[in-house]
């Protein structure tokens, strides 16, 4: 790692940072869809969760099989990639403001509070919506998934040392590549409209969303919000280096 000597002995701490983010490069790839093929990964990958996997959307409104609406014609989108197998496994979508008519820009504009909106830290022209976060259920079921995908708050009797020193890699993908995006796009905010076990999940990872208004029907019960990124990634810093160090590629992208 840039700026460390091989030859002086690392802390605990460092060696658990340094290798959280080497077992995701070692598993993992994340990139930007910047192409039409990888446009079409994500698609195809939200088609396969969200209208096979969850049933959260009608398949049959997408024959062509890719799963895509309104939003995709001003958003980005990440993909998280599967070395071995060289297989899209997961994808996210930022979806970026609408300069032309910034308050037609996202879908949490349309279903939380107005008047809360209004008083909430939402600088429209630099935040952007978090939505269509998602990993297929065939690499979340996997045997190996404890390699991934759970997160280990502490010592079980039966974990290995690289399950505890694994963490939750390919939520953390995701959002790493999120974080780039949003550093290229000028992005300083994130709203998002999330399940509140999803917020308290991401908040168990020092990821903190503020919310916004009270809880909506939006397929189901949602919480609309809202975060500061340099804010979540500084308390994250401080409480969980292992996940800042992953998340900001060893501090290379900053806010």
């Amino acid at each position: 790692m840039a700026g460390r000597s091989l030859a002086v002995p690392r802390t605990a701490s460092e060696a658990l940072d340094d290798s959280l983010l080497q077992r995701l490069n070692l598993y993992f790839e994340t990139v930007v869809a910047d192409t039409p093929d990888r446009i079409c990964q994500a698609h195809e990958l939200r088609y396969r969760v969200y209208c096979l996997e969850t049933r959260f959307e009608d398949a049959t409104a997408f024959p062509d099989g890719f799963e895509k609406d309104a939003f995709d014609s001003h958003s980005v989108h990440g993909l998280l990639i599967h070395r071995a197998s060289k297989t899209a496994m997961g994808t996210v979508r930022l979806v970026l403001p609408r300069r032309e008519s910034p308050e037609k820009s996202f879908a949490i504009q349309a279903l939380a509070d107005p008047i809360a909106l209004q008083k909430a830290d939402f600088p429209v022209l630099s935040t952007a919506e978090v939505s269509r976060f998602c990993i297929s259920r065939q690499f979340r079921r996997r045997d190996s998934d404890t390699l991934y995908d759970q997160i280990k708050t502490e010592a079980t009797p039966t974990s290995s040392t690289a399950e505890r020193r694994s963490g939750p890699l390919m939520r953390l993908g995701l959002i790493q590549v999120l974080v780039r995006m949003s550093a290229q796009h000028g992005i300083t905010h994130w709203c998002a409209v999330m399940e509140p076990t999803l917020l308290r999940m991401l908040a168990a990872m020092a990821i903190r969303f503020e919310p916004i208004g009270p809880l909506v029907e939006h397929h189901g019960v949602r919480q609309p919000c809202s975060c500061k990124i340099a804010d979540v990634l500084s308390a994250m810093k401080r409480e969980k280096p292992a996940f800042w160090d992953v998340l900001t590629c060893g501090g290379t992208v900053t806010f």
